[in-house]
């Protein structure tokens, strides 16, 4: 799916679907004795958030630069400046899911945001819809007929959201989806190549962003306490939460870091306002 079409499905969904909230209750199960089973985990858009990225890569004991070059796609979203990654289906007739067996998922357990929730997807307006700019839920249309939706087992989004463990996913996915939303966006701003390409390897690439951060002159110039750099040095999630940070510094101009003052003195030496 190309930006333009992106946002056309997007317009479609602010537009014309039904606007749910987590009481609504739904019927829907998903076994390996429909006939429909792993047929949904073909020939579809996933966009992995950092979050995603960071448990399947763990998941499949490989880097994040090695994970994006085999698994994922990107695209950008243009007017904006905002790379996206979108995971990549095989090459094969149906364009099946890389991780989708004859069983199942082989990464069940740290499967990426989109396929938790299934059926029910999430939208977040970037700009005033009808005097609301609340996110919302929404049941997710398929071309083939699931036959999930005939079974009997009937919960709310909530429970079902508790059932598939997503709660976790939209409390690591706030900050991103912060700045993505944030209001340099919604003012019509643009990131630059350069900006872009930073964005891109501190939400996707987080093992190149480690070696950004420790392999330069990054942890000389700014204040950052010990016990913040012991934490970033191994722990990817550590490393994200920190990442978010220096992306408000950065592309927003934000005092999320703070930068030392011996920095500051030589930058104003060099522009003569000393």
């Amino acid at each position: 799916m190309d930006t333009e079409a992106l946002g056309k499905f997007k317009e479609t969904i602010l537009r014309d679907y039904p606007k749910l909230s987590l009481s609504h209750t739904f019927r829907f199960s998903c076994h390996k004795d429909i006939e429909c089973f792993n047929q949904c985990c073909a020939d579809v858009n996933i966009f992995l958030t950092p979050y995603d990225i960071l448990r399947m890569k763990r998941r499949l004991n490989i880097s994040s630069s090695e994970f994006l070059v085999k698994y994922t796609d990107s695209i950008t979203i243009e007017d904006k400046g905002l790379p996206l990654v979108v995971l990549k289906m095989r090459q094969d007739e149906k364009k099946t899911c890389p991780f989708v067996m004859k069983d199942g998922c082989s990464i069940y357990d740290d499967r990426p945001w989109p396929c938790r929730m299934y059926p029910i997807g999430m939208a977040a307006p970037d700009r005033d819809y009808g005097g609301n700019r609340e996110a919302f839920y929404f049941i997710v249309d398929q071309e083939f007929p699931c036959l999930g939706f005939k079974e009997k087992k009937e919960c709310s989004i909530k429970e079902w959201k508790e059932d598939q463990g997503a709660n976790i996913y939209d409390i690591e996915g706030e900050p991103y989806k912060d700045i993505t939303l944030h209001r340099f966006f919604l003012n019509g701003n643009r990131l630059t190549p350069e900006k872009s390409r930073m964005f891109n390897m501190v939400c996707y690439d987080i093992d190149r962003f480690r070696r950004f951060v420790f392999e330069s002159s990054f942890i000389n110039m700014f204040d950052i306490d010990k016990e913040t750099i012991e934490n970033i040095k191994s722990d990817d999630k550590n490393l994200l939460e920190f990442g978010y940070r220096w992306l408000r510094f950065s592309l927003f101009g934000e005092d999320s870091l703070m930068v030392k003052e011996r920095v500051l003195n030589k930058k104003r030496e060099e522009l003569g306002l000393q």
